[in-house]
């Protein structure tokens, strides 16, 4: 999988889309990034925490997938953003986007982007 590449046709589905990257199992961008031109709304030290508390949990929800099934993707509804993480194979990618993004579309959308 060609991570740039990936993120990029994430990031491409719509332009309230903030940000798109694939973190590692050690909490690690390792693909992908901001929107040009968009500042992050937390400082990079709060980047690294959040990268690896989303691993964490993607690990931890691993526990219920002989029960429940995989999970597909998972989502946050903030104050300020919507998040998204879509557990992979080695990494997660992570998506944040503007609260006037379709939540019931762009997640389908990605797992598309995903599958191929």
């Amino acid at each position: 999988m060609d991570h740039e590449k990936v993120c990029k046709k994430v990031m491409e589905l719509d332009s309230r889309i903030r940000f798109v990257g694939l973190i590692n199992e050690k909490g690690r961008l390792v693909g992908g990034g901001m929107r040009n031109g968009l500042k992050s709304l937390e400082d990079s030290r709060d980047d690294e925490m959040l990268y690896m508390e989303l691993v964490l949990r993607a690990k931890m929800r691993r526990e219920f997938d002989k029960v429940l099934g995989p999970v597909q993707f998972a989502m946050s509804y903030r104050e300020k953003v919507i998040i998204m993480s879509f557990p992979l194979e080695d990494s997660v990618m992570l998506l944040s986007a503007e609260k006037g993004i379709s939540f019931s579309e762009i997640p389908f959308k990605v797992l598309k982007i995903l599958s191929h």
